[in-house]
């Protein structure tokens, strides 16, 4: 952390024009602020912003005429205007400006047909905080109870703040946007939805317990996967038919949402444990894998002949496979390994990790690695998860 309160992001800038995405609260505007200067900015959240080059276009045109060529462009909530994105294009090929087009949510610009810029524009994205980022200010503890948002670790009252992220995400990204028609329906579901976190995700038994259609809640899940708060991790199916497809499992993006959204306060009890520990290790995984490239893909294996049996995370680089079961546990059990040593015989993989919040470090007899979770954090940040 540096002298003025921030901390420094492991996100490193292109040298081309981006877009910037990651849900609200990430510290979005507060990194380019930081990393690009007093470069030229639009901030399409400000009212009066957005109402002017909404009534006239013109304006963003005429003032990029202004900005000296080579130069960056910063253009906040992009997703609100995304007509702006021709005229982005046409002042990259004409005058060399560089944009930085930042966004909470792709759903407009997926769903508009709007001009992505051709491939002129590299995508990038601001997770929560990782440990390396807070450094010696990171507590585990602290991540699971309420999260490492920016907007919330830097609060001095982070449970009220995250009760607040959840009411203004419902008003300026959900209503104000007007992404869904049955708002009602879509507020009952969140705290639904939050009971899932780290499990298959049954939308039919969200649906019921919610108090809306199947298909309601599937476009639900699907905004909640656009606004950038939740993502799925799909089933390997390698051999599996099409009868045994797995649900995917559902993720929030942060621990703190999710207990807000129950309205849980105080410190994580013993049956939220192991899912707010997982949900971490998989925010955790996905940070770095935009960050540094650490996986292709990712998902959960449970075999259709063993369907008791589960192994947490499969990451694939190329044709290679590492194995990684999560355990909310603090002292090493046996038990932990039954899903490692099921998943052995995976064609590829190279190496097989129990992650837990325990303090010490082991390997098994038949070579599996059973890691304290910060062991996991330093081999990520080391570059050294693979073998």
């Amino acid at each position: 952390m540096t002298a003025h309160g921030y901390f420094p992001r492991v996100l490193k800038a292109p040298s081309r024009s981006f877009f910037l995405f990651g849900c609200r609260g990430t510290g979005k505007s507060t990194w380019i602020r930081h990393t690009f200067g007093k470069a030229k900015r639009f901030d399409l959240l400000d009212e009066a912003v957005y109402q002017a080059h909404l009534a006239q276009p013109g304006l963003f045109a005429d003032a990029l005429r202004a900005v000296t060529p080579g130069s960056w462009v910063i253009v906040d909530e992009v997703q609100r205007l995304p007509r702006l994105l021709n005229e982005v294009h046409r002042f990259i090929e004409e005058r060399d400006l560089k944009f930085v087009l930042c966004g909470s949510s792709a759903r407009k610009l997926k769903h508009s047909g709007t001009n992505l810029l051709a491939g002129r524009a590299v995508r990038r994205e601001m997770y929560p905080f990782v440990p390396e980022e807070l450094g010696k200010d990171f507590r585990l503890d602290a991540a699971l109870c309420v999260g490492t948002l920016p907007i919330v670790w830097s609060s001095d009252d982070r449970e009220d703040v995250l009760q607040a992220y959840v009411r203004t995400y419902l008003k300026e990204e959900i209503q104000a946007e007007a992404l869904v028609r049955n708002l009602p329906g879509f507020a009952r579901s969140l705290p639904v939805a939050a009971l899932f976190h780290g499990q298959a995700l049954n939308v039919a038994s969200l649906a019921r317990d919610a108090g809306v259609s199947r298909t309601t809640v599937a476009g639900f899940i699907d905004i909640l996967e656009d606004t950038l708060v939740a993502f799925r991790v799909p089933a390997f199916e390698a051999r599996l038919r099409v009868r045994e497809r797995r649900h995917p499992k559902l993720y929030w993006v942060d621990a703190g949402i999710v207990r807000a959204l129950k309205h849980h306060r105080g410190a994580a009890g013993h049956e939220e444990a192991g899912p707010l520990f997982e949900g971490w290790v998989a925010n955790l995984l996905r940070a770095y894998a935009s960050y540094r490239d650490l996986f292709d893909h990712i998902y959960y294996w449970a075999p259709a002949e063993a369907r008791h049996t589960e192994v947490d995370f499969l990451l694939q680089r190329g044709t290679s496979f590492i194995a990684l079961e999560v355990k909310a546990a603090r002292r090493q059990d046996r038990s932990m390994l039954t899903g490692l040593r099921a998943i052995a015989s995976l064609k590829g993989l190279t190496r097989r990790i129990v992650v837990y919040r325990g303090t010490e470090r082991l390997r098994s007899e038949d070579g599996i690695d059973v890691l304290p979770a910060m062991d996991l954090v330093r081999e990520i940040e080391a570059g050294a998860l693979w073998p």
